[in-house]
């Protein structure tokens, strides 16, 4: 099967371009024929081209271009299938409805993967993710939570949601835990705010305020939305909260956009992985998925992947607005010691390659019932 994908994608720097990347290559594993991308941009953002052998970028979707939509259609129509991904932020229009004159165009099975289902949604969200639903032969969703949150919230076919987990890389020596002589906690992925990193600078100090001696090293780069709206004012509003909060000598910011062998590093080292999100509503979080995959122990706030997936050994999810909670849970993880110095670790969740599996199935089950 040929497959089209409806998305961001690399070189634009955001989780959803990585996911698609990531689940593209996973589907386009030889002998599959080449798959092509439209590439969803921002106002004034260049359609990239990709590095990838068996992923192609044919086309770009720019907002309120109504040629670039018809284009769009018409490469996707080219495909087997279309994989669409739907985030209300990234397609133009009120609420990102522009989406749907690009689905509505299509002559081909079209799986749609929901990145946010919120339990709460405008009049506008929900008209448009309806309509997306629609419009598609399937949805995916990443958790059984979402999948309850759309059936409760949302007037959808429920025969038509399936739910397959985020996908994770198996990276390099990620079994091997290089045990330091003081903890490091890791938080990474793109610094905006909303990634409450204020929260986990405040249960860092206190952490270090119990006689632990901890690090915290915060990596990723500056969204570049935030990066073009506003420079690094937020990233040094954190460096002051961590000078204000006297933990600034134990706290490193990484600016840089990890590559998958800097991050193998980062967690090959980490003794737990923080995940202080604001959200309470976030379905699904890629660096969650990766985290559990190398085996990292993880404190997250109770957004629903967190509570969906952390389980005793793997983690826990403490409420949003608890730090006592927040830094008890970072206390129990780094004071754990096997007494030795490196420790296997088995990780959890599937990998890209399982994903991408199942993704292949769904798409075979589609276009036979399409075909029927």
């Amino acid at each position: 099967m040929r497959f089209g994908f409806l998305s961001t994608y690399p070189p634009t720097r955001c989780g959803l371009a990585t996911f698609t990347r990531s689940l593209a290559v996973a589907m386009t594993d030889p002998p599959s024929e080449r798959s092509i991308v439209v590439q969803v941009l921002d106002p004034g953002e260049e359609m990239g081209f990709s590095a990838d052998a068996d992923v192609r970028i044919a086309s770009a979707l720019r907002p309120g271009d109504t040629a670039s939509q018809a284009e769009a259609a018409r490469v996707l129509n080219r495909c087997d299938a279309a994989i669409v991904q739907h985030e209300y932020g990234i397609y133009g229009g009120i609420d990102g409805d522009e989406v749907l004159a690009v689905l509505g165009s299509l002559h081909v099975p079209v799986i749609t993967v929901l990145h946010t289902v919120l339990a709460h949604p405008s009049a506008g969200q929900r008209r448009v993710l309806e309509h997306v639903v629609g419009r598609s032969t399937a949805v995916v969703v990443m958790t059984e939570h979402a999948r309850e949150t759309l059936l409760a919230h949302f007037r959808v076919d429920s025969a038509k949601v399936h739910v397959i987990p985020h996908g994770a890389a198996v990276l390099p020596g990620h079994s091997l835990h290089r045990r330091a002589a003081s903890p490091m906690i890791l938080t990474w992925g793109l610094i905006a705010p909303g990634k409450g990193l204020e929260r986990g600078l405040r249960a860092f100090a206190r952490l270090r305020g119990r006689g632990i001696p901890a690090r915290y090293v915060i990596a990723g780069q500056t969204h570049p939305k935030v990066l073009a709206h506003s420079g690094e004012a937020y990233r040094e509003s954190l460096v002051s909260l961590a000078r204000d909060l006297e933990v600034e000598a134990s706290v490193r910011f990484f600016n840089e956009y990890l590559s998958p062998q800097s991050l193998a590093g980062l967690l090959s080292a980490a003794d737990a992985v923080l995940l202080p999100y604001d959200s309470k509503e976030q379905a699904t979080s890629g660096v969650l998925a990766e985290a559990l995959a190398a085996g990292v122990p993880v404190v997250a706030t109770a957004f629903p992947h967190a509570v969906e997936t952390l389980a005793g050994s793997a983690g826990v999810a403490v409420p949003h607005d608890d730090l006592d909670a927040m830094t008890a849970a970072l206390e129990r993880i780094l004071r754990f010691d096997d007494g030795s110095r490196a420790s296997r670790r088995i990780g959890s969740g599937p990998s890209w390659s399982d994903v991408g599996a199942r993704y292949l199935d769904l798409a075979e089950r589609v276009r036979s019932e399409w075909a029927a």
